[in-house]
């Protein structure tokens, strides 16, 4: 499998790929006059330097440092430099396969996000203490592009975060905290390896201390746990990404999180400090450094998120300042003074050593040290950028999973629907109402051929599940239809959940109340113009194994992006082509879905293998009526009365007929039968 990469805009910096830095230092800082050394160190970079030796910043690429990918799977490639401050000098797109960046999305709005970057404090970003007088906001994103634009900041900041990290200095030790490297930890591993240190204090120690009795010797009197959780693996494994990220944005550059928590009788906390700011029973001791533990630096978190923790009675995070003397790589230990009823209460202690695995020996300086090959293991990102995603779309999340309990609920007791008519085309309207506002113009969740060919090259490629989290909506959305293909076929999404398909139904439906005459194709024709659409498919997918730019560019005979996700806001024969559709659905009802859609044709492949057959026919449907054929919403009925479950939506609108006795032959036959038969009753009783 072949496929091309894209280079945009990069001619004028001299940029031919994210390895080439030399010409980086030209570029983003024009104004001086810059050596630029050899990409070195791990992670990877250029040190940028004055003609006098001051050191400007760092040059680095996101695919070296961070092993970017975009959202399609694809590499993604963006130069950046960084200032020693964190302040981002410049950035560059050097390569991506992105759909909607390829085509739909102009190259200078993506260029222009890029370049915005310049002045971005990506400690703010991170978390860390921002700069002082600079504000450092992130660049808006894309219109029309959230997530790719998420995609590249992310890429940038985390690279940046990185290549600072590796190169700041360290005045007290020789080693310093892994903050970069990022992996998900249970509890039982994190003890394990010593990142989490226990003390137990039983009832009998408690006594035996306190000169007092105890009839329990035995339970517990207080069990302690101690943790350092600045290093990510520790920290994001205990509190979750969204309290860990929380927290260290409330941080200095060189402060550090301590968790402390308990069960058992006894708190670590106290009252006391509510009253006066400070805990009075426990306190960090490092050499000769006592350090007092604050209210103010305190956070109380009700449960960790690691697997197999523990019930605990009392968890506390505590921000320990680097001014205080404290130094994490260094031992140090949690004195706790117990209860007693004597002036000197007795103290116990657990003593705390962060895991050598958890530090990281400094680099020489970036332009003096040779390439390593560890710069591949710094390849993958620090965490998973889509549990950001789904906590920022949770409320589209919600929405959506009522939209489809809804049409689960439709589908499965369509019988009792249906058999309310006017119930049942209210329900319809209003639901492709919502499909088409909420769906299409709100969460932009179209779904197009382009993620099955996305889907088709990770099953050919590597499957990795993360590249498909990063869009909520669209991973929700495939989840359900995957399943209802096998129940009711591919008309689940076609008829009731693609925004596109519900404009043309939409607009036709207001074309026939307007008196617009319908066109009625004969259906000779209709079977033989339903292949147009499945060899477009073909087609497309034939194209996208030699190169994906093609595909995508072929793609765009669905008017998805032009009509949905850019709401019309692209070059004019795009949105010509588009308009031309739509106004040929006010014509034929949902032409585009009868006979060009590649979406459709794709799903209709696999729909095959459905379990159920819920519709229902009289056996009068197809040889002496033919009402529902000739109101078929995408007219797949054959004039015989067999539904061609390939081209069927499942719009149920033959189940409404089937339920109507006003429109169904059989019912109306039916009642006359019934009709014949009370009558000569009624005259003899008369």
């Amino acid at each position: 499998m072949v496929c091309t990469l894209l280079g945009i805009g990069l001619a004028s910096a001299g940029l031919a790929h994210a390895a080439d830095l030399a010409a980086a230092g030209a570029f983003f800082a024009p104004e001086e006059q810059v050596t630029v050394a050899a990409p070195a160190g791990s992670p990877p970079a250029a040190a940028l330097r004055a003609k006098d030796g001051r050191l400007l910043g760092y040059a680095f690429s996101t695919r070296d440092v961070a092993g970017s990918v975009g959202f399609s799977g694809r590499p993604l490639d963006v130069v950046a430099a960084v200032s020693p401050e964190g302040i981002i000098l410049g950035a560059r797109v050097v390569a991506h396969e992105e759909p909607i960046l390829v085509i739909g999305i102009p190259r200078e709005a993506l260029a222009a996000y890029v370049a915005d970057f310049k002045g971005f404090d990506v400690r703010a970003a991170a978390g860390l203490h921002p700069a002082p007088g600079r504000a450092g906001g992130a660049p808006q994103a894309v219109a029309g592009a959230t997530v790719t634009s998420t995609v590249i900041r992310d890429a940038i900041t985390r690279s940046a975060r990185a290549v600072l990290r590796a190169r700041a200095p360290r005045e007290t030790s020789a080693a310093r905290l892994d903050r970069e490297s990022q992996r998900r930890a249970s509890w039982p591993q994190l003890v394990e390896e010593g990142a989490i240190r226990r003390l137990l204090v039983s009832r009998g120690d408690h006594a035996r201390l306190t000169g007092t009795r105890d009839d329990e010797p035995d339970k517990p009197f207080i069990e302690l746990w101690l943790a350092l959780a600045t290093p990510s693996t520790i920290g994001e494994s205990l509190l979750g990404q969204r309290l860990y990220e929380g927290e260290l944005a409330r941080l200095g550059p060189d402060d550090d999180l301590v968790l402390i928590a308990a069960r058992g009788l006894y708190s670590f906390k106290g009252t006391e400090w509510r009253r006066s700011g400070v805990f009075d029973r426990i306190e960090i001791v490092q050499g000769t450094t006592t350090i007092r533990l604050r209210a103010a630096d305190h956070t109380s978190v009700e449960a960790l998120r690691a697997p197999g923790t523990p019930e605990l009675r009392e968890i506390g995070l505590f921000r320990v300042a680097r001014s205080s003397g404290f130094d994490a790589t260094a031992p140090f230990r949690l004195d706790l003074a117990l209860s007693s009823s004597g002036p000197a209460p007795p103290v116990v202690s657990l003593d705390y050593r962060i895991p050598a695995s958890f530090l990281v020996v400094p680099p020489p300086p970036a332009d003096a040290a040779p390439p390593t090959d560890a710069a591949t293991e710094t390849a993958e990102p620090e965490r998973p950028l889509w549990q950001d995603m789904w906590w920022a779309r949770r409320y589209e999340i919600a929405g959506l999973a009522l939209m489809l309990a809804a049409l689960g609920a439709i589908l499965i007791f369509q019988g009792a629907v249906t058999s309310r008519t006017r119930f049942y085309y209210r329900l319809r309207t209003g639901y492709l109402l919502v499909t088409l506002v909420f769906l299409g113009f709100i969460a932009n969740a179209q779904l197009s051929v382009v993620n099955v060919l996305t889907f088709v090259h990770a099953l050919l490629s590597g499957f990795r599940w993360e590249f498909f989290l990063l869009e909520p909506m669209a991973f929700i959305l495939w989840s359900f239809v995957a399943a209802s293909m096998l129940f009711w076929g591919r008309g689940v999404f076609c008829g009731w959940l693609c925004p596109f398909g519900a404009l043309q139904e939409l607009l036709n439906g207001l074309a026939q109340r307007l008196g617009v005459l319908q066109v009625q194709v004969p259906f000779g024709l209709h079977e033989r113009l339903w292949m147009i659409k499945y060899v477009i498919f073909l087609a497309i997918l034939a194209v996208s194994l030699n190169s994906m730019m093609g595909a995508f560019a072929l793609a765009e005979i669905e008017p998805f992006k032009t009509a949905i996700t850019l709401k019309f806001m692209r070059d004019i024969p795009l949105v010509a082509y588009a308009v031309a559709l739509l106004i040929a659905g006010l014509f034929i009802e949902r032409f585009f879905c009868r006979y060009l859609c590649p979406l459709g044709a794709a799903l209709a492949i696999p729909a095959r293998m459905r379990m159920f057959e819920w519709l229902k026919r009289y056996r009068e449907c197809g040889a002496e009526c033919h009402v529902c054929a000739r109101r078929c919403t995408v007219q797949a009925i054959h004039p015989l009365g067999q539904i061609n479950p390939n081209e069927c939506i499942q719009c149920l609108k033959c189940q409404a007929n089937y339920y109507d006795p006003t429109v169904c032959l059989h019912l109306k036959k039916r009642a006359e039968r019934r009709g014949r038969e009370v009558a000569p009753q009624g005259g003899r009783n008369a």
